[in-house]
């Protein structure tokens, strides 16, 4: 479990977790549902980031021991016993916003363990948590308090720490962590994001462009279980729809890595009940990777995203159908797993 002292936290946090996702040969399984079309759940037990039904979500475990399932919409469900040493999952959105986020669902925790809305901005890099509930460890022990907010129906006490040399979503780093740390714990409700943002502020942490953000479950040397449901609404109240996808999903496999570089493979398939003329994967890869050739496919690189189009032989994809492409890729440093995306059309 993540503590804000403890040596060990961001080595296994998801931070750590994007960069350690192809040292454990996962695969991102990217899935995105037709209007209207019913999709079976989705299991996931291997290291993973991806979009499923429009969301962003993030499973990570240090030693095997956890199970993650997609439910519809943005709904998971993650259980986990002590044989996963560490593990954190959770949905939301990439990039994520300052907009309120509600949350139900349920809970359960035996031990070292927590829920919080979590997330990472760049420029400058922080690393942010507003955690709503916890097990038997309160991960603001040994911390400095620097202030406190009230905020939907209760006080949230306010931390920061520093992590020197210590993974994140750019590589080893050294960077701020942001902590809100609720009183009143609780599963379920609103948080008024920008209401914890504009605290942080005027202490002078000032938090930079944002990148993912997910309600998360973590347990650190526990057991236990969870079943989240997340929405994003406007500072004005409600709700606003997941964005849609097309119908295609994407598969990445790191298929060998020599240290300097590798070959990635990215299975296609059309998941919707009609035939698609086309299609246009995303890759966003966490460090400094360059795409060098690629096959089966036209591609261009801005940063860290590769933009892959079909060629000319394979963009036409009947219902159920699958094609794929391959690329060699330079690197140095880690070498995490990409977050990718597929849009047919």
């Amino acid at each position: 479990m993540s503590t804000l002292t403890h040596e060990m936290r961001r080595g296994r946090g998801l931070g750590a977790a994007i960069r350690g996702l192809v040292a454990a040969a996962a695969a991102v399984v990217v899935a995105f549902a037709l209007p209207g079309a019913a999709q079976a759940d989705t299991t996931i037990t291997s290291n993973s980031t991806g979009t499923n039904n429009g969301y962003f979500y993030s499973f990570w475990e240090q030693s095997s021991g956890a199970t993650m399932t997609l439910g519809s919409g943005s709904n998971y469900s993650l259980t986990w016993n002590t044989a996963s040493q560490n593990v954190v999952a959770g949905t939301g959105w990439n990039p994520g916003t300052t907009n309120t986020v509600s949350y139900t669902g349920t809970w359960n925790c035996n031990g070292n363990c927590y829920l919080s809305l979590y997330g990472w901005t760049t420029n400058p890099l922080v690393e942010w948590y507003i955690v709503d509930n916890y097990g038997d460890y309160n991960p603001s022990s040994g911390a400095t308090k620097l202030g406190s907010v009230t905020s939907d129906g209760s006080t949230y006490d306010l931390y920061k720490t520093t992590r020197t040399n210590a993974p994140s979503i750019e590589g080893t780093a050294t960077f701020d962590q942001y902590w809100a740390i609720r009183q009143s714990k609780r599963t379920g409700g609103t948080i008024t994001v920008a209401n914890i943002f504009n605290a942080w502020k005027s202490l002078g942490l000032n938090l930079g462009t944002p990148n993912y953000e997910i309600l998360a479950t973590e347990g650190y040397q526990s057991s236990g279980s969870s079943n989240i449901t997340v929405t994003s609404g406007s500072s004005s109240g409600g709700t606003t729809p997941p964005p849609s996808g097309g119908g295609c999903s994407a598969t990445f496999t790191n298929s060998s890595d020599w240290g300097s570089g590798f070959t990635g493979s990215v299975a296609v398939k059309n998941d919707g009940s009609s035939g698609i003329n086309g299609w246009t994967v995303k890759l966003t890869f966490p460090g400094n990777q360059t795409v060098t050739s690629l096959w089966n496919g036209t591609y261009t690189q801005s940063g860290n995203t590769v933009t892959v189009k079909n060629a000319s032989n394979n963009g036409s994809l009947g219902a159920g159908a699958a094609t794929s492409f391959g690329f060699n890729a330079d690197y140095s440093g880690g070498n995490g797993a990409p977050t990718v995306s597929c849009t047919a059309g």
